[in-house]
């Protein structure tokens, strides 16, 4: 089986299509290649690498597939407020083109990669059913690539949206903007772990090994089990503040308890219920957050990551490019750039 993952080469996708590789699937990656090729080349002579964008790809590519996993976008809230049209241009337009050519090209599953931000803030446990409450560009053009997309499943497209916690672990294309890999990287280079204010806001959490695998879930259950269907990706249990998250981190990375704040209280805060996808799908994560944290940790210490490389800072990058955009252009003299 053929498993076409969008985003194929960045933070979630790096992973999954190794794990894909691993359990004897075949791997097309889409990618548009933003941060570079390091985070797979060494599986580059197992996998099928097609360097384009969600929005304009040649819709040929799709004979071949079987599945699609749609990771591509423009990740998280800072990057999605740079230009808030290319936003929703790739993350909520993109998605859709991707899921309509899917089912148009007779491919069987689709499932959409969306986020547990689109609840916002809002108080008690929410679960697949509760109000949608978005609060950035990102956070919205995920809940409209969902309602969009769900509407296309029948007996022959099977499309499937997840809806992931804060994700967090160890990847080959690593990224130091996500909340228990931030603190981790505080830890190693400063000895503090830095805590957005006020540190009461409630996140769910999952390690980016066992998101994977709830794809890979949903690709081999049943299809009148998972299509049309909503699933909270993460467990109860990593449901947690995020004051409290920053001492499991410090126990995980065996320092004293050292840290400091900063930026503007959160706006976002939200307590999810993941019985839903332990209870259809027998999901249930593997890896806990002190284990993912001292992973990094590790990681950091053995110079397996590179805690000053810029394309980690995920909107300090897309700043980078686009910076670099801008230059070619002022640069070109006659339509030629110097």
């Amino acid at each position: 089986m053929n498993v076409l993952v969008t985003g194929g080469a960045g933070y979630i996708g790096s992973v999954m299509s190794r794990i894909l590789l691993e359990k004897g699937y075949d791997v097309t990656c889409l990618d548009r290649l933003f941060f570079g090729t390091d985070s797979i080349k060494d599986i580059a002579d197992k996998i099928t690498l097609i360097k384009d964008d969600v929005r304009w790809f040649k819709p040929e590519i799709l004979k071949k597939v079987d599945a699609v996993f749609d990771l591509a976008a423009l990740s998280n809230d800072p990057s999605g407020e740079l230009e808030p049209q290319k936003t929703l241009d790739i993350n909520y337009k993109g998605r859709v083109r991707v899921a309509n050519l899917a089912k148009k090209y007779g491919i069987k599953k689709y499932v959409l990669a969306s986020t547990c931000s689109v609840y916002g803030f809002q108080e008690g446990t929410l679960t697949e059913n509760s109000d949608l409450n978005p609060l950035t560009t990102y956070a919205k053009a995920n809940m409209m690539a969902e309602k969009e997309i769900l509407p296309l499943a029948n007996k022959n497209f099977s499309a499937t949206v997840l809806r992931q916690a804060t994700v967090y672990g160890f990847s080959y294309r690593m990224r130091f903007d996500l909340a228990i890999n931030g603190m981790t990287l505080g830890y190693y280079r400063d000895g503090k772990i830095p805590i957005m204010r006020d540190g009461k806001q409630w996140r769910p959490f999952v390690n980016i090994k066992d998101a994977s695998r709830a794809f890979i879930k949903v690709l081999e259950a049943e299809p009148e089990v998972v299509n049309g269907q909503i699933f909270n990706v993460g467990c109860d249990e990593q449901n947690i503040q995020i004051f409290d998250l920053a001492r499991l981190v410090a126990e995980a990375c065996n320092l004293p308890f050292n840290y400091e704040w900063y930026g503007n209280p959160d706006t976002r805060s939200y307590r999810v219920s993941f019985n839903k996808i332990k209870e259809t799908l027998n999901f249930k994560p593997q890896i806990t957050i002190k284990k993912g944290a001292k992973n990094v940790f590790d990681a950091l210490k053995e110079g397996k990551l590179n805690p000053d490389d810029p394309r980690t800072i995920t909107v300090k990058w897309y700043k980078h490019l686009l910076e670099m955009q801008q230059f070619l252009k002022d640069t070109a003299i006659d339509g030629v750039i110097l």
